[in-house]
């Protein structure tokens, strides 16, 4: 283990991409021991990719990309600011509502920062929102994609313990929401102190672009209807967003759709490709773990501690947000879970409410320089430095810390509507 585990930290801190570093890592272990065979390793990596359930990622992020092609978040977004722009910091509310209605789509974070970053900022701006509010909004409400469904974070989560994706992407509903609520109460506080601007209220515009959001909205209600309503599994709810999306290219614009199809089914396949890669590495890291019995040592040495479920929470938590300072949240998943999962289970964790506190840590690592991918995904789009995203996200994420500690102290926030339900099995 120590020789796996340095190796695999010092490939890491020297850059190299987590994927490349699993593979190096296992590489050197197969050649001290002779009982771990290359072909063994082979079949661990394909084993891992060959599951039905992991289809739902490559269909999600597409769908994501076919929305921002096809406009339909612009759609979203306009409809956002005719309901709550006439307000004072109205149109941050609108961003914030649009930024939790596209991550009911699309699942992303990242991607959704990026959107949101291209099309709200030039507006804030011109009606005279400070620039380094702007873009911790924009930072900050990206976040929130990673608890609302259908969350990419907890679809990984649910593949690597086995647990039910649509349990937790139940789970995800309520705190998801409560980021949302606070996020809103941050910008209230700003509205009142920094007298931000105030758009007009039109009656005839909101009918025009409730009319034209209509397809959008229909999304999430599709997707997420069949979901719940045991219709679709994860993976036929990502088939069905991306079919719908691709339906609705097609018949609003024909000709502008199928000449940027090409490149976007491109993007898609490139970073489909760059998390299966990196999937079928945790396949050959989970299956190095099993054989060494290393999870089990792990556990057994956590006992000794006396460490209570609240204790061991306490410390896992603040290991992922030390560990978001310098990895992606992908990263941090395929690298922990395989070891704190066992251990969370032999204290009597509730499995889906870890998940939770997980994607909740890895929400606050987008923002947590040096590596905060939402932070390089404004800049990017902006033009805004760094530094200034990091100051107006700074307000965000301490009110994300408190919704991190009222859902680790109060579980129910977390487990309350998958016990409306009865709990169904792995992947749906």
């Amino acid at each position: 283990m120590g020789v796996l585990g340095s190796s695999l930290l010092g490939l890491l801190i020297s850059g190299v991409p987590i994927g490349i570093a699993l593979a190096s890592a296992t590489l050197l272990v197969i050649y001290i021991d002779p009982i771990m065979t290359p072909n063994a390793l082979f079949r661990a990596f394909f084993a891992f990719l060959n599951k039905y359930t992991l289809m739902a990622i490559p269909f999600f992020i597409f769908a994501g990309f076919l929305m921002e092609k096809t406009g339909l978040i612009k759609k979203l977004f306009n409809l956002a600011d005719a309901l709550v722009g006439w307000v004072p910091g109205g149109f941050a509310y609108a961003t914030l509502i649009a930024s939790v209605l596209f991550g009911a789509i699309s699942g992303s974070s990242t991607a959704m920062a990026a959107a949101m970053g291209l099309i709200a900022y030039p507006e804030m701006i011109r009606r005279g929102y400070p620039v380094w509010m702007a873009a911790g909004i924009l930072a900050c409400g990206g976040g929130i994609a990673i608890l609302i469904p259908p969350s990419v974070t907890l679809i990984l989560y649910g593949i690597l313990t086995e647990e039910s994706i649509i349990a937790l992407f139940m789970a995800g509903v309520v705190p998801g929401l409560m980021l949302a609520c606070s996020d809103a109460a941050i910008i209230l506080t700003m509205s009142f102190f920094m007298k931000l601007p105030a758009g007009e209220f039109s009656k005839s515009n909101l009918i025009k672009t409730a009319g034209e959001a209509l397809p959008a909205l229909l999304m999430p209600v599709v997707v997420l209807g069949g979901l719940y309503g045991g219709f679709f599994t994860p993976t036929e709810a990502g088939a069905a967003a991306s079919g719908y999306a691709l339906l609705y290219g097609f018949l609003s614009g024909r000709k502008t759709f199928l000449k940027e199809l090409l490149p976007t089914t491109t993007r898609a396949i490139n970073l489909t490709a760059i998390v299966f890669f990196l999937l079928g590495c945790v396949g050959v890291f989970q299956f190095l773990l099993a054989n060494k019995g290393w999870p089990q040592d792990i556990a057994e040495w956590t006992m000794t501690l006396g460490l209570t479920q609240f204790g061991f929470l306490a410390v896992l938590l603040i290991l992922l947000l030390l560990l978001s300072m310098f990895l992606t949240g992908v990263a941090i998943l395929v690298l922990t879970v395989p070891i704190f999962f066992p251990v969370a289970l032999t204290l009597g964790v509730d499995p889906i409410h870890l998940g939770i506190l997980t994607a909740l840590a890895i929400e606050m690592g987008a923002v947590i320089p040096p590596v905060g991918l939402n932070l390089f995904a404004v800049s990017g789009t902006t033009g805004v430095p760094v530094t200034r995203v990091m100051r107006g996200s700074f307000p965000f994420l301490c009110t994300d810390s408190i919704v991190l500690i009222l859902v680790l102290n109060f579980p129910i926030l977390a487990l309350w509507l998958p016990s409306l339900a009865e709990k169904p099995v792995f992947g749906g």
